[in-house]
């Protein structure tokens, strides 16, 4: 018995020396990097969240693709690094912001990728919104390089984004939460530790199935009660402040002129576009199947928005299915 607690003991011993050792090898690199912070992807989501890390006090390191995006946070005291493997190189802790499961994929294990240059003890934050496997393929590779990654996509939109109010929902080592809440915390005010690697995406794409869902449900009811001849703003009022209350109709609404500062008052310009709110859906749908979970609902959300994705309104933000509704009459 005496013996058995021993080795117990040393195994123990031996997992809290290997996580403060990542911790140590990861103060030591951020110190000789003057605190710096990466951030991959600098689009209507990332550019706001790397200005916040910024604001913060952060040096941060960034990449894009689309030259205007760099311009932006060159504009606000952001630096520009030629390649994500150049971001690797400079930061100890680098956020990713990418549109889907292949271009994660690219930025982290395709050529001048981050894998190419991470140091070992670097912690790698992904806020894109990706199939949970891909999450937990990316994990295993970067633990072969000595890195944590960590899936870790938002809720909230683009002006939680610039409010650093957003809500992100993480997943991987519970030993590592703690490091990369501190990263997080300067982005948004609600960071929840969702389970393993692949946890934090599949609370996303439920999330955003459900916002597709009730953003449809609110454009058509709003399209109901103004052909009845009932005042948006009105109609609006009287929803917020009874059972039909949703996020889609108190905070988004998807009728222009009902909420200044939303994409529907802007011509439905910037915000969460329909082509990321389609191919977010499709992995609810993917999962759906591979779960055998019955989503009706879900499903025919996909399809209304793939309809979408055939039109002028591919571009714009998802509200604009208010549009799309209103504009199928005949």
């Amino acid at each position: 018995m005496a013996t058995l607690i021993r080795s117990i003991s040393a195994v123990t011993h031996q997992i809290s020396h290997k996580s403060s050792m990542r911790n140590f090898i990861r103060k030591c690199s951020a110190a000789g990097s003057q605190d710096k912070v990466g951030f991959i992807g600098l689009g209507n989501m990332g550019g706001p969240m790397a200005a916040n890390l910024v604001n913060s006090g952060h040096s941060v390191v960034g990449y894009d693709i689309n030259p205007e995006a760099i311009e932006r946070l060159r504009d606000v005291g952001g630096h520009v690094a030629p390649t994500p493997a150049d971001v690797a190189a400079e930061c100890s802790r680098i956020v990713t912001m990418l549109p889907n499961s292949q271009h994660v994929k690219n930025c982290y294990s395709g050529d001048h990728g981050i894998f190419e240059t991470v140091k070992p003890g670097t912690l790698l934050l992904d806020s894109s919104t990706i199939d949970p496997s891909v999450s937990k393929d990316v994990a295993v590779l970067a633990s072969k390089k000595g890195a944590t990654y960590m899936d870790s996509p938002v809720s909230g939109g683009v002006n939680a984004a610039k409010g650093g109010t957003l809500t992100f929902m993480v997943g991987g080592p519970e030993q590592e939460f703690e490091a990369a809440k501190t990263i997080l915390s300067l982005m948004g005010k609600n960071i929840v530790y969702c389970g393993g690697v692949g946890n934090g995406q599949s609370v996303k794409i439920c999330n955003n199935m459900l916002l597709a869902i009730t953003m449809i449900g609110t454009a058509e009811t709003m399209n109901l009660g103004m052909r009845l001849g009932l005042d948006p703003k009105l109609l609006a009022g009287i929803i917020n402040s009874s059972s039909g209350r949703c996020w889609a109709s108190d905070t988004y609404n998807p009728v222009p002129g009902v909420f200044d500062h939303v994409p529907s008052s802007n011509d439905y310009q910037g915000g969460f576009g329909t082509a990321l709110m389609t191919k977010d859906l499709g992995l609810a749908q993917d999962a759906a199947t591979k779960s055998l979970t019955p989503t009706p609902l879900g499903s025919l959300s996909h399809q209304i928005y793939r309809i979408m994705c055939a039109t002028e309104l591919s571009g714009k933000d998802f509200s604009s299915v208010f549009q799309f509704l209103k504009d199928n009459d005949k």
